[in-house]
């Protein structure tokens, strides 16, 4: 127990270090950017004197240092500033656009982590059958698309040409449970195909590893059946790959959901950084960018931690 808390302090101080050169990449990103900020934000026939007077209020007039550790600041004390095209302050309009982002997560993941394991299973138990050969050729089709190509196939033969689902996710703010699932049914989908085939196949990757080794072996030698051998025997010792794969595919879900967040029209977090990033917002733009890359480098941290203690040769190998 000694070894796993010193070794989650650990990935905890690595992942607060690699929080703080994202943070200042994001910013040195936002830098380099070309333009005034204060130019853009007033428009080109704005006075000499009021863009001067804009960049006396935003700071842009300190040094780059200086601006930055003002910025840090601000975050490490839950104050992200406020919109330059609204004025309203950032960390609210980042909560009322995480919990959508958030939900879709979830609903994607809820569909996708069951599937892909079940899939990943049949795939290694009927291996080089021709089920498990349909299955590697749909898996990598599913890979090879980019998520907008499926998003716009599944909005013309879903939407447009079968009206069964709508095209527009928004559900509001008063919809049920079984409205906000049912419109948010195809941007899902979306995420489900693109995330189910990694899954898929590090699971039957990982188990069809494990069937020359000896311990399998000796229990097919014992008469068990081949469903118990992979489930009581390889798949319990395949979680350590598994439960990584699964949980850098959960960050995906949360952080790589801007496209599909915006051909649905979604109202999440991808969404709120497209509209940002279309009115030159450079605050929201940095802090959707801080949010997605924490919860990335959690998840991360997550699949590290998890994979580690379900391993205890990854946590004692050191010993």
């Amino acid at each position: 127990m000694i070894h796993l808390t010193r070794m989650i302090l650990q990935r905890l101080a690595l992942g607060v270090l690699t929080l703080f050169v994202v943070s200042v990449v994001i910013f040195g990103a936002v830098e380099l950017l070309p333009g005034d900020i204060a130019q853009e934000i007033l428009g080109q026939s704005a006075t000499e004197q009021t863009v001067a007077a804009l960049r006396e209020e935003l700071g842009l007039n300190d040094p780059a240092h200086v601006r930055y550790l003002n910025w840090l600041g601000g975050v490490l004390s839950g104050d992200f500033g406020r919109s330059l095209a609204n004025g309203r302050e950032i960390s609210s309009l980042l909560a009322s656009r995480f919990g959508y982002t958030l939900f879709l997560a979830a609903y994607a993941a809820a569909i996708a982590v069951p599937l892909a394991i079940t899939l990943g299973v049949l795939a290694a138990l009927y291996c080089n059958s021709i089920f498990d050969r349909l299955i590697n050729i749909l898996s990598l089709s599913a890979i090879s698309f980019p998520e907008f190509f499926v998003a716009y196939i599944l909005l013309y033969l879903l939407s447009a040409e079968h009206a069964i689902f709508p095209s527009i996710a928004d559900y509001g703010s008063q919809a049920s449970l079984g409205e906000m699932l049912y419109r948010t049914f195809l941007p899902a989908i979306t995420l489900v195909l693109v995330i189910t085939a990694h899954m898929m196949r590090m699971t039957r990757a990982a188990i069809v590893n494990l069937l020359a080794q000896p311990y399998i072996e000796m229990a097919r030698l014992k008469g068990l059946s081949p469903a118990r051998v992979i489930l009581r025997h390889a798949l319990p010792n395949a979680l350590a790959p598994i439960i990584n794969v699964v949980a850098l595919n959960l960050a995906y879900l949360v952080t790589g959901v801007v496209i599909v967040e915006v051909v649905f029209v979604y109202p999440g977090l991808g969404q709120l950084m497209v509209d940002s990033v279309a009115t030159r917002d450079i605050t929201v733009v940095q802090a959707c960018c801080l949010v997605f890359a924490s919860i990335y480098i959690l998840l991360n941290l997550t699949a590290d931690v998890l994979s580690i203690a379900t391993n205890p040769r990854l946590l004692h190998r050191g010993r």
